[in-house]
């Protein structure tokens, strides 16, 4: 689904972010992605949504070479992926119902397939109590399941997820994870990247360690990995 062949990215000829990548992330899989900060994770992440271009190499999204695409295709395969942000990134002056039906509204859905999947979706990350309470009405551990509710609801394919527990307690983390989970069990390819051993304990998923721009372990089971 996801390949990176040799993809390096190189800022003022000097600063190395991205040394030699080679990295292939299948449909279905769920992938951590650990390392300090500094490593490159969130540039990977970048690379992705073409958000940063390859000093050298090529990223694919299946067949299609994603910094080639013209602004139309670029759009078509933004919309075939999710993101979720460790800061929210929500809309403070919406309810939870509206921060998600203008997701929805963005792709130009029909009034009549919001009012039903909206309600859904809040339901799936557990949310429905506060289906019109405002983001400063929410704890933390909340503003993120309507993060997520918001990032899934136009039924991406990829959900890129950049340290969605960086700013949570144990417990809402553990939340977070067990919805992540769920909505990778339901055919959704996630690439989560984090700094939290907890989360790598948890999930028993794929680990793919960097450091200073390179990937050096890439572990199928990654229990203990960090």
């Amino acid at each position: 689904m996801i390949y990176f062949n040799n993809v390096s990215k190189v800022y003022n000829d000097d600063l190395v972010v991205l040394d030699n990548i080679n990295l292939t992330i299948t449909q279905g899989e769920f992938v951590s992605v650990v390392g300090h900060s500094g490593a490159g994770k969130t540039t990977l992440m970048k690379m992705i949504l073409a958000d940063e271009k390859p000093t050298e190499g090529t990223v694919f999204f299946e067949s299609s070479n994603i910094h080639s695409l013209k602004n139309v295709d670029l759009t078509n395969l933004r919309r075939r992926i999710g993101v979720v942000f460790q800061d929210y990134k929500l809309l403070s002056n919406k309810t939870a119902y509206e921060n998600i039906s203008f997701a929805m509204e963005a792709v130009g859905k029909t009034d009549e397939e919001i009012s039903s999947d909206v309600p859904h979706v809040l339901e799936l990350v557990d949310l429905s109590h506060r289906i019109f309470h405002f983001p400063h009405q929410m704890s933390g551990g909340e503003k993120q399941r309507l993060a997520i509710a918001r990032a899934i609801i136009n039924q991406p394919e990829l959900i890129i997820a950049d340290e969605p527990t960086g700013n949570l307690d144990p417990v809402n983390t553990k939340e977070i994870v067990q919805i992540l989970k769920k909505i990778n069990d339901l055919g959704t390819t996630i690439i989560l990247t984090t700094h939290n051993p907890r989360v790598i304990d948890f999930l028993s998923k794929r680990v793919v360690t960097m450091e200073k721009g390179k990937i050096i372990r890439d572990d199928k089971d990654g229990k203990g990995a960090i």
